[in-house]
């Protein structure tokens, strides 16, 4: 494992090194985001913002923090990993905001915020007298991005929301699995980490309006909007064929063959979405009568006809293993790959060619695999850090670089 991790940092420093253009500064750098989120959700987001540069302090309950700092894996010094690969690179402060020292500390920290993010239920914001309306008054510039459960308004907005309710209740659990009497969860949380990417591409689109009339935007995002806008054609076809659509394990609901299918030695996924890549296939499997076969010669009879496709398909691809198959599929130009696990994805070639895992270090210099950002701008990838802060630790050097203070013990924790 250390071999894979050097190799993994080797390519992803080369990946990033800094241009030695000195106008290729980081994309967000001098942007000034005030995250007040916690778990997830909005630590996505200003994850995403503070790999491509932005200067971001997170605020923190005293002593206690981020309750995603108790959420394993743990590191032998008892540090949460969980925490650090979502907010490495962030600053830290310590702020009860119920305190009137904090509450002022906190006020001049929003005078200079270019943004604020939070995830706290709806009202609560307003309630510490800190809601985008009251913020604006000191600095009409400001956006403004919530991100929630079920959004701002609405008969849902007071509910708790995590992950899993949210991926049953938007229908993407519905449509996940084998089956529709055992429906499964997505094996990330996927409707927290689209509401992030979703609140990050709101809060972007809000300072380039802001480019413009000078003045901020509130952002409302929800994860069960964000969810549903993900499901792709699902609601189409529900509207179309009046039929809920049901789990339907690794297949397409309109492309045949785009699943896996059995090899001699475990199984391979194959995408045949076109005439040309079929009789490709078919080709490559030794049957090219199967291209022409009446219930199989077009898309749609395929895909009316998919069980038999399956096992057609299937007694052919048993006879060779995985890699056999990949080779041949690939020589044809067909598209497939193997069914990884994770050990075989930070050993993937293309991935660790790309720079896309990095080693993250805790403040007790232990270091652990995370992934890096995926976005490429003119063949560099962000420099992202790879600390994560310990609760209120940056408390001084924030005050300093924001307020120009060069000491305030009162937000020390």
């Amino acid at each position: 494992m250390d071999n894979i991790r050097e190799l993994n940092v080797a390519n992803a420093q080369s990946m990033s090194a800094a241009p030695s253009d000195a106008s290729k500064a980081a994309p967000l750098a001098g942007l000034k985001v005030l995250d007040l989120t916690r778990v997830l959700a909005g630590p996505y987001c200003t994850m995403i913002l503070s790999d491509l540069g932005a200067d971001v302090v997170k605020i923190e309950r005293p002593n206690s923090g981020d309750e995603a700092r108790g959420f394993g894996p743990f590191l032998p010094s008892g540090a949460s990993a969980y925490f650090a690969s979502l907010n490495r690179g962030k600053s830290s402060m310590a702020l009860d905001l119920k305190v009137d020292s904090d509450r002022e500390t906190f006020l001049r920290l929003a005078r200079q915020a270019d943004v604020l993010v939070e995830n706290f239920r709806p009202g609560v914001m307003e309630s510490l007298g800190f809601g985008p309306d009251q913020l604006r008054e000191i600095n009409p510039r400001l956006v403004f991005a919530s991100a929630s459960g079920f959004g701002q308004t609405g008969p849902y907005r007071n509910r708790p929301a995590y992950d899993v309710i949210i991926q049953a209740m938007s229908g993407l659990m519905s449509i996940t699995g084998h089956s529709a009497d055992q429906p499964a969860r997505v094996g990330a949380s996927i409707s927290d980490i689209v509401t992030g990417m979703f609140t990050a591409i709101g809060i972007l689109a809000a300072l380039r309006q802001r480019d413009q009339t000078g003045r901020g935007s509130t952002l409302d995002i929800a994860m069960l909007d964000s969810t549903v806008a993900i499901l792709e054609n699902a609601i189409a076809r529900f509207d179309v064929t009046g039929k809920p659509p049901e789990p339907i394990g690794t297949r397409h609901p309109s492309i045949t063959p785009f699943q896996s299918f059995p090899t001699r030695d475990g199984a391979i996924v194959i995408a045949a979405g076109n005439e040309g890549l079929w009789t490709k296939l078919c080709d490559v499997l030794g049957a090219p009568e199967l291209a022409t076969h009446p219930q199989l010669a077009t898309n749609a009879l395929r895909t009316e006809h998919q069980p038999l496709l399956e096992n057609l398909v299937s007694i052919r691809t048993e006879t060779q293993t995985t890699q056999e198959w990949l080779v041949q599929m690939s020589a044809a130009g067909i598209p497939c790959g193997p069914i990884q696990t994770l050990d075989q994805v930070v050993n993937d070639e293309q991935l660790v060619a790309r720079g896309m895992f990095r080693q993250l270090t805790t403040a007790a210099n232990e270091t652990f695999l995370a992934a890096a950002s995926p976005i490429r701008i003119d063949g560099q990838s962000p420099e992202i850090a790879t600390r994560a802060p310990e609760i209120g630790q940056d408390a001084n050097e924030v005050l300093s670089r924001w307020l120009g203070k060069t000491t305030n013990t009162s937000v020390e924790r």
